[in-house]
């Protein structure tokens, strides 16, 4: 064979473009971004752990670090309404806050009276809404069974969403041991959205009740129901040292329902801050009918 014969295969493979690869993203620290095509820009937020999910396919359109199981604070309160609001228990039966209802694993402030009585559809609005932990307390307390059978039906309430990575320890969400990955939160949010008593709770920009002879008005610690541009069908916000601040809720976005969970923010403004990097990045990228394919 000629010498010169292998030059013009030299020449083409010196042509052909160099293949990359891509990291893989299956760890638990992996950052996945299911970037829409023709979409422009990256999408940065400052929470630790992120999932942004299609609630129509489930498709995943943004991930960082989603797979750990971390503390998650007050979005605790999601469960606890939900396994409550499961038991059939009336909302205006009237329940008595107690002193168990104060001594909670950390101080936290409550305008709520020990020795009011409220009813359960008003601690759980106030639970729900303002995060309020002496009234999520006082809910489970009453629980059929008392607290321990609530908190045995909200981890098997997990289980049964396919959340294997929760696990809850009370139903407030001051405990450290409350965790779960944000991915399963996602299945929480999808179960809370489907009940119309807590999408109302969770998403009142305010609610007044009687506590004693006192009127008492509580706002929603989630500045975003207030926003005329956004169109917020569930949320919950969480706060505490070992979580962070905490956000997480569906909401619609180019006329399709999204889920967003947003665990470990630093600041108080910094997870509204990343919902409206959120958003602005999907609506920057894709018509509405094209989101769900975005991230297959």
């Amino acid at each position: 064979m000629p010498t010169h014969s292998w030059r013009p295969l030299l020449l083409t493979l010196l042509l052909v473009p160099a293949l990359t690869f891509a990291a893989p993203t299956g760890t638990a620290n992996a950052v996945d971004i299911a970037k829409p095509p023709g979409h422009v820009g990256k999408l940065d937020v400052r929470s630790s752990s992120v999932i942004v999910l299609d609630a129509v396919d489930s498709s995943v359109l943004y991930s960082k670090q989603s797979q750990r199981a971390v503390p998650i604070a007050s979005i605790t309160k999601l469960m606890t309404a939900l396994v409550v609001l499961d038991a059939g228990q009336p909302l205006d039966e009237m329940i008595e806050l107690t002193v168990a209802d104060r001594h909670l694993e950390r101080s936290s402030f409550s305008r709520l009276a020990i020795g009011s009585t409220i009813s359960r559809g008003d601690l759980m609005h106030l639970a729900l809404m303002s995060s309020e932990n002496r009234a999520a307390h006082a809910v489970a307390r009453a629980y059929p069974g008392g607290l321990p059978a609530c908190l045995k039906a909200m981890n098997a309430k997990a289980r049964a969403l396919g959340m294997k990575t929760a696990h809850f320890t009370d139903p407030t969400g001051l405990s450290s041991g409350n965790v779960s990955s944000a991915a399963d939160l996602a299945k929480l949010v999808a179960a809370a959205a489907a009940d119309p008593t807590i999408r109302t709770f969770s998403t009142s920009a305010s609610h007044t009740v009687a506590v004693g002879r006192h009127l008492l008005e509580f706002r929603n610690t989630n500045s975003l129901v207030a926003k005329e541009d956004w169109d917020v069908m569930v949320q919950k916000t969480g706060y505490t040292s070992d979580a962070g601040q905490c956000l997480v809720m569906k909401t619609v976005i180019r006329e399709r329902p999204v889920l967003i969970v947003l665990l470990n923010s630093f600041g108080k403004y910094t997870r509204v801050a990343d919902a409206r990097r959120i958003r602005k990045w999907m609506e920057a990228g894709l018509d509405p009918g094209q989101m769900a394919q975005a991230a297959r």
